[in-house]
């Protein structure tokens, strides 16, 4: 079993995320392989999950403050990867039953019951220091800093910048500094 853990980090009190091992890239089992697939929504071209019918990648955060990615989805299934910091943004890639495959930034991941997920959508700060400005523009005033690998809340996003929070602290970010949210999501 490997750990994905994160370290006590300082401005807008988050961490930073350390790999303790590299991932494995491990099938499911023959006979739950074949029955997870994705459906492909015929007016959109978006593709969504058999069980939920929710967009598939889609982003989605942990819940409590432990949560085993597991090789399969079963709790007979061992485990890979324990991420240990409640709010880490992950990216669900499938589904089956009530088990959902998700990978966090480096693509490390595995089968977590849906039950330790949540829809709360948080982001990975992925550049240092970099700074919250008072709206969506280059040149706006800067109201905080926030450390690589802070975990922030994600609020609205236009084609180019995102509004987090965390700390106490608000702002406007641009999207290429933050993980968790696709280039080109629009969140109102």
């Amino acid at each position: 079993m490997r750990i994905r853990t994160l370290l006590g980090g300082a401005a807008l009190a988050f961490a930073v995320s350390v790999g303790l091992a590299s991932a494995q890239t491990d099938t499911v089992p023959q006979s739950a392989d074949a029955r997870i697939v994705r459906v492909q929504d015929q007016g959109a071209g978006e593709t969504r999950g058999p069980v939920t019918n929710l967009p598939v990648p889609r982003y989605v955060s942990l819940k409590g403050s432990e949560g085993n990615a597991r090789r399969g989805p079963s709790l007979s299934h061992r485990i890979d990867w324990v991420f240990r910091h409640a709010g880490m943004p992950l990216r669900v890639v499938a589904e089956f039953g009530h088990w959902r495959r998700v990978e966090d930034k480096d693509g490390a991941g595995g089968w977590i019951h849906y039950a330790l997920l949540s829809g709360v959508r948080t982001a990975l700060v992925t550049q240092d220091m970099v700074e919250l400005r008072s709206r969506p523009h280059p040149d706006a005033d800067i109201v905080a800093r926030a450390e690589l690998g802070a975990i922030v809340r994600l609020g609205e996003c236009d084609p180019g910048w995102c509004r987090i929070s965390g700390g106490g602290q608000r702002g406007w970010v641009p999207k290429s500094a933050i993980w968790g949210v696709d280039p080109d999501e629009v969140r109102d």
